[in-house]
């Protein structure tokens, strides 16, 4: 019956099905962009390296003291570094798409985009100084690694795969 149709047709408080599958497009549509600036923008994955490693130490060891608003914080200026380098990339393939002529117009707002994640990334690495300049912290973590020289083989080990990383993306995808 027509009515059992439209019933169909709405899943949830009378929001239609068709509403939630743009939602899911418009998501799917963002991871791939996130996909690609990983992929393609070395500086991208430079960042994402320095945060995986900070979180790393910050969340598997009890060298530093750090409170929930101190992680807040260091999250929120990890998000606004990463997330201006996506608008970067953004900004800097639709100046390419305009075409191959280099103008001052596209040559300005590039180096405002670059210029805007260096901006971010200075005053993260100021505000990280500031959380986490704590002397006794790393004391103990010298301590750790010169007990424990094979904890600091493997973590200078692990440094390669993540410098195969930042410097070639993904080694296996075909290049230009």
């Amino acid at each position: 019956s027509a009515w059992s149709c439209k019933k169909r047709k709405l899943l949830h408080n009378g929001i239609k099905m068709n509403e939630y599958k743009k939602l899911f497009k418009s998501f799917s549509y963002a991871f791939k962009g996130i996909g690609y600036v990983i992929r393609h923008e070395r500086n991208f994955r430079i960042h994402l390296s320095c945060i995986i490693y900070m979180f790393s130490i910050l969340l598997f060891s009890d060298w530093f003291t750090l409170s929930r608003t101190d992680y807040a914080v260091l999250l929120t200026v990890c998000a606004v570094v990463l997330s201006l380098e996506v608008v970067n990339t953004g900004i800097e393939n639709a100046v390419n798409l305009y075409g191959e002529k280099h103008t001052e117009f596209g040559r300005i707002a590039k180096d405002a985009a670059a210029g805007a994640v260096l901006i971010a990334a200075i005053f993260a690495v100021l505000t990280g100084i500031a959380i986490l300049f704590q002397p006794e912290a790393f004391a103990s973590m010298f301590l750790y690694f010169s007990e424990n020289p094979i904890m600091l083989f493997i973590f200078v080990l692990s440094i390669i795969p993540m410098s195969v990383f930042i410097f070639w993306g993904n080694p296996f995808r075909k290049r230009k």
